[in-house]
């Protein structure tokens, strides 16, 4: 996972709440509505409010525009006229509301929220009353619903048949999505398209006799979710709803998404890959331009409304919000890590030239300067010293080209004396010290065999702790156990071991994968990112790599699992801020 951290902490230095915790998130940080005439002219904001508004939907009677924002905390659902008056807030709970469409008559949308048992699944809410029934339920997410403009059906796109297989020599997981109809009142669920790969956004013709679609192959579904693809095409399907036949409709080039029919007759779709974004029309002219997403057009076709991503460059120090307020969740740069007074941190930031450096930023303020960079080699997962006066990092290249090597290297906190503590062909990285600083446990991969090894720092002997796909260790500060992740079953899940190697346990046994871990000052806490909730949205949306990443915290023995966040982004790799009481108390 990479970009973004939360840091979690039990006795905050500058809060009364027991519990900080900072981590990364992989996602946009800050996203505005736009209105425009359809060819782009005449563009300006819908309204004038800063963090993350999205995911707009023109009312069939061209009056209310309902949208997603998290203005006030978890992601819900809002209204405003077209005019960018009345504002209107529609839900008000914690779970996850977004992706709404109206009905053809303007008095009710279907939404996707996490509402029952945290996976995504369809509601509609009522506009006169707010009051919100569920329509679909089940395992898997539901997402992009759409009404028809008869009234009789509801189509959305579902990864409900998929069970998130993994990309090719990786760990994230590739998003399967079908095309379903369902009847609002829930009846007559059925899927239309082949199961295998993808087709999502489904949106209807004027006469409901017909489905538009982006399609891709499983694959192209990860290379298709980054923040800007570099080139790619996708195809633009229609579906007859009889026969379920499919026909290609005509477009052009580059990865489309968001499609849908106009008024006129005519396809629309958004351009995502880097050569040309924004809007695109059947007929080749293009609309508004740049990083433009979710579009939906007045009832006449002149004019659109839209949310454009303005930053995707997290911050030093972010308060966000927490599903559990006993939590304090704050967002902050790459893999962050404190000094054991929890008065700073180091954390991961890729410089002008794409590799990662390692950053000193105080807590609390956003004015981080560099400590260590090394051309050409990235600077991962740093870890202080228990005693803070040595800081522990992996050195090299992690995930493309893994067989170039990295090696576990350590420096004074100040930057300087750096000393390689590791050597050899194969892959070394994400150290963890012993409490007491005399050792650190880290993972390798090569042809040197896998697992975890525990060094000693002082005569550079290595002993053999693990030999399987095993990854991200972490010492508890009690000195009893490692934590780590390990491919098992093919998913990845949490596992403990005591440091000579015996008492292997499995902590954690969900669907998908578990794993960035951090432990709590004290020694009884994990928090720790899991894909347990699976999809949000479809993926091309995301801009994540891995947007099914939620943060959790449970016991060191697995059990009382709690979730912090409930969204569509990618949240991980956080750490837990130690406090002056938790040190005296040691």
């Amino acid at each position: 996972m990479r970009f973004c951290l939360f840091v979690l902490t039990a006795v905050s230095l500058f809060a009364a709440d027991p519990n900080r915790i900072l981590f990364n998130r992989i996602g946009p940080y800050e996203m505005t509505l736009y209105i425009s005439k359809a060819d782009g002219s005449d563009e300006h904001p819908l309204l004038k409010s800063p963090g993350l508004d999205y995911n707009p939907a023109w009312s069939p009677d061209g009056r209310s525009i309902v949208f997603t924002s998290e203005r006030n905390g978890s992601a819900d659902l809002y209204m405003v006229k077209s005019d960018g008056t009345g504002l209107e807030r529609l839900t008000d709970d914690p779970a996850y509301d977004d992706q709404a469409a109206f009905s053809p008559d303007s008095k009710q949308i279907v939404f996707v929220t996490t509402r029952a048992g945290g996976t995504a699944d369809l509601w509609i809410l009522d506009l006169d009353t707010h009051k919100a029934r569920p329509l679909t339920s089940g395992p898997g997410g539901d997402f992009r619903p759409a009404w028809s403009p008869d009234g009789k059906w509801i189509a959305f796109s579902s990864d409900r048949g998929s069970n998130l297989p993994m990309r090719k020599g990786a760990w994230e997981h590739l998003h399967l999505v079908d095309i379903y109809l369902v009847h609002p009142d829930g009846s007559g669920l059925k899927r239309l398209t082949e199961h295998g790969d993808f087709c999502g956004s489904p949106k209807w013709s004027a006469d409901s006799s017909r489905l538009l679609s982006y399609c891709m192959s499983a694959e192209d579904t990860w290379s298709y979710r980054t923040a800007k693809p570099k080139t790619g095409d996708t195809r633009l399907v229609s579906i007859d709803i009889a026969s379920g036949a499919a026909t290609t409709a005509v477009a052009g080039p580059g990865v489309k998404m968001s499609p849908a029919w106009l008024p006129s007759g005519q396809v629309a779709y958004v351009r995502k890959d880097i050569v040309a974004p924004g809007i695109f029309y059947g007929d080749g002219k293009p609309g508004p331009a740049g990083a433009v997403r979710s579009p939906s057009w007045s009832p006449d076709g002149s004019h659109v409304v839209y949310h454009k991503i303005l930053s995707n460059l997290a911050r030093d120090w972010q308060k966000t919000w927490s599903r559990d307020s006993r939590y304090d969740l704050v967002l902050t740069r790459w893999l962050p890590a404190f000094h054991p007074s929890g008065e700073r941190f180091v954390a991961s930031a890729p410089d002008i030239t794409g590799v990662s450096e390692l950053r000193l930023v105080e807590t609390g303020a956003n004015s981080s300067r560099p400590l260590f960079r090394q051309p050409g080699k990235s600077v991962m997962a740093a870890q202080w010293s228990p005693t803070g006066d040595a800081i522990l990092f992996g050195l090299g290249t992690f995930f493309a080209n893994r067989d170039r090597g990295a090696q576990v290297a350590m420096v004074k906190p100040d930057g300087s004396g750096f000393r390689q503590l590791t050597s050899g062909t194969n892959n070394n990285g994400f150290p963890s010290p012993s409490p007491d600083g005399k050792r650190f446990v880290y993972r390798t991969v090569g042809a040197d065999g896998s697992g975890l090894r525990i060094m000693n720092i002082e005569d550079n002997s290595v002993a053999t702790l693990t030999t399987e796909y095993d990854n991200f260790p972490l010492w508890s500060p009690r000195g009893d156990i490692i934590i780590f992740t390990r491919k098992h079953e093919g998913d990845f899940e949490i596992f403990s071991v005591r440091p000579d190697g015996s008492d292997v346990r499995r902590l954690t046994n969900s669907p998908g994968n578990d794993g960035h871990c951090a432990w709590s000052p004290d020694g009884e806490w994990i928090v720790f990112s899991s894909s347990r909730m699976g999809f949000k949205d479809e993926a091309p949306y995301t801009d994540s790599p891995q947007p099914y990443g939620e943060l959790f915290v449970m016991r060191y023995d697995g059990t009382d699992v709690q979730q912090l966040t409930d969204n569509q982004w990618e949240d991980a790799t956080a750490a837990w801020q130690p406090t002056p009481r938790m040190r005296s108390s040691r």
